[in-house]
């Protein structure tokens, strides 16, 4: 434990373990609301976008209040390895901050960028054995890099979680600068290896969940050219996959988005959980 508050009741920390799948320490925060003793309560994981840490969200994301009056554990991890040892480039959208949730092919980055792994396996067992959480009950969500990681979590992983949603995911990353730059460069030139971690190419591939719930700022810099909307509802409309995208006015893709509209997404996971 790096630090403990207390908050509605119940507590905000901060943890750090050793990480087997990045070879690194990693770091990740926990919000468990009040609850009876031995109760097991339904987690929500939040994946953050480029650049952030755990801290991010836990910051400004404004979740304490909901989670405290819904009973959810809310999992924040970080974005990427950290460390003198783990490689890194000059760029804000490639290397630390930026592992888009894939497990690297390519050198340098094959040794520590593996957050898919990370993701999918070892954080939730670490999660399910140390916190009141019942794992039968998950719910993922995620913010511009992290909506792709939420995306292609539930995807990549059928059945495991009963709810899904994002702020202004990165839908299409095969058909973006932000997406092509990453999956080129953890994964190599062989575009048919991305298809694995973008979600309409997965829905594309037959890989399906219920329902989908998106929120997305009308007015964020990153619509047109980046973040690709119309390309989730289309793969969505032809895969028959209930979307409820939300655009919202006047809105843009920072922490006052996010933080208007997290209440509503909790709302909407708690009802499936």
């Amino acid at each position: 434990m790096i630090s403990a508050n207390t908050a509605f009741g119940g507590t905000q920390g901060v943890y750090r373990h050793a990480s087997a799948e990045t070879g690194t320490d990693m770091t990740f925060a926990v919000y468990v609301p009040p609850h009876e003793e031995d109760a097991k309560l339904p987690v929500i994981w939040y994946l953050s976008g480029l650049t952030c840490t755990h801290a991010n969200v836990m910051e400004k994301g404004e979740y304490r209040r909901a989670c405290a009056e819904l009973g959810l554990i809310f999992v924040a991890p970080d974005t990427s390895p950290r460390g003198e040892d783990v490689p890194d480039v000059d760029s804000y959208d490639f290397g630390k901050g930026a592992g888009f949730y894939v497990d690297a092919t390519q050198q340098p980055w094959v040794q520590h960028y593996r957050m898919c792994s990370y993701i999918e396996c070892e954080l939730p067992e670490l999660i399910g054995a140390k916190f009141p959480a019942d794992m039968s009950r998950q719910g993922i969500m995620g913010h511009s890099m992290g909506g792709h990681g939420a995306l292609i979590t539930a995807l990549r992983n059928p059945g495991r979680f009963k709810s899904v949603s994002a702020f202004a995911p990165i839908a299409a990353p095969m058909d973006c600068p932000w997406g092509e730059k990453a999956l080129g460069g953890y994964l190599g030139s062989d575009r048919a290896s991305w298809r694995a971690y973008d979600a309409c190419a997965l829905i594309e591939d037959g890989a399906r969940i219920n329902a989908l719930y998106v929120d997305q700022g009308a007015d964020d810099q990153f619509l047109e050219e980046q973040l690709k909307p119309e390309s989730l509802s289309k793969a969505c409309a032809e895969s028959g996959t209930s979307l409820t995208l939300n655009m919202r006015t006047g809105y843009d893709h920072s922490y006052y988005f996010i933080s208007t509209f997290m209440e509503e997404q909790l709302r909407w996971h708690a009802a499936r959980l």
